[in-house]
């Protein structure tokens, strides 16, 4: 976890005691629907079509993405909660959905090309000589960039207002357009504008700097002990049959180790890792607890 991009491509044990039936061995029968919970050109978004196209080629049936933004992943999820836990409605989530009551790869702060903040100790020295004066945005309340947001702030003890998006790529516009002064993205949305020089990277949010942008600072070279990372991770609703969670952990991280999904990834800075159910719900929960303090001292509640 220690490398820029944790991408675990797994169905979640987050079961219920249970889940009797078997899973179909025609499975799957008919398209089989990812919910995304942000807008398109986002790095979920992105993940969740490059696997879909490989797993739906694997299995002969069509995999649809479905983009359903709002309330940070809130949206989504319920809609994923009412599905039949039959395999056909999954979900791919990033890091800060399990601050979600349901259930790797650094952000970027990013600002444009043209931004007089040269370096993330300008960001801090404004926020600290003018408190309030600045914002950043976000890709939804309780987001892995929100709250690498707000543990900049608390670490750094700044004031920065944080403006919530329907995910990373329309925060991107409206800082290109100049609507907003900076924002935490993720490396699959930033990447091409970074290529391009439209916006320019302040830091990257893991302990060390990312191999791909080996001259942009971590935060914690100007913030010590700040450290957050991203992992990106499919789930299935509860009660799914046990035999029919191992065959999608397995069909997807199958997909995750195919020689057209890491030159994909790998072009957009991530580095896939693949684990098991039980691993990934233990994840899950392990930053639930993290981040509980964080989402406590910002006031951040579900919308």
């Amino acid at each position: 976890m220690g490398t820029w991009f944790w991408t675990a491509a797994v169905v979640a044990a987050m079961l219920a005691d249970g889940g009797a039936a078997s899973a179909q061995s025609a499975f799957p029968a008919k398209p089989v629907h990812i919910f995304v919970p942000y807008a398109a050109g986002g790095g979920v978004d992105i993940l969740a079509r490059t696997l879909g196209d490989v797993v739906s080629r694997q299995w002969g049936q069509t995999v649809v993405v479905e983009n359903r933004p709002g309330a940070g992943g809130v949206v989504a999820s319920q809609a994923l909660v009412s599905s039949p836990p039959d395999g056909y409605t999954l979900i791919v989530v990033a890091s800060g959905h399990a601050t979600n009551p349901l259930a790797s790869s650094p952000n970027i702060l990013l600002v444009r090309a043209d931004s007089t903040f040269k370096t993330l100790g300008d960001v801090i020295a404004q926020a600290k000589a003018k408190p309030g004066s600045l914002s950043f945005a976000h890709a939804g309340t309780g987001t892995s960039t929100h709250l690498a947001g707000e543990l900049l702030k608390s670490l750094a003890r700044i004031d920065i207002e944080a403006i919530p998006y329907k995910g990373g790529a329309p925060a991107i516009n409206d800082l290109l357009g100049g609507q907003i002064p900076m924002s935490f993205n993720n490396g699959p949305e930033s990447v091409g504008q970074l290529q391009a020089g439209t916006v320019r990277a302040l830091a990257v949010t893991t302990a060390a700097r990312a191999p791909f942008l080996p001259d942009v600072p971590s935060v914690g070279e100007a913030v010590p002990g700040y450290d957050t990372e991203v992992w990106w991770g499919l789930l299935g609703p509860g009660n799914m049959p046990p035999d029919l969670v191992a065959k999608l952990s397995h069909d997807f991280v199958a997909a995750l180790n195919t020689d057209q999904v890491k030159e994909r990834l790998g072009k957009l800075g991530a580095q896939p890792i693949g684990s098991s159910p039980q691993a990934f719900d233990a994840k899950i929960h392990a930053d639930y607890e993290k981040w509980g303090p964080i989402i406590q001292a910002a006031g951040i509640k579900a919308e």
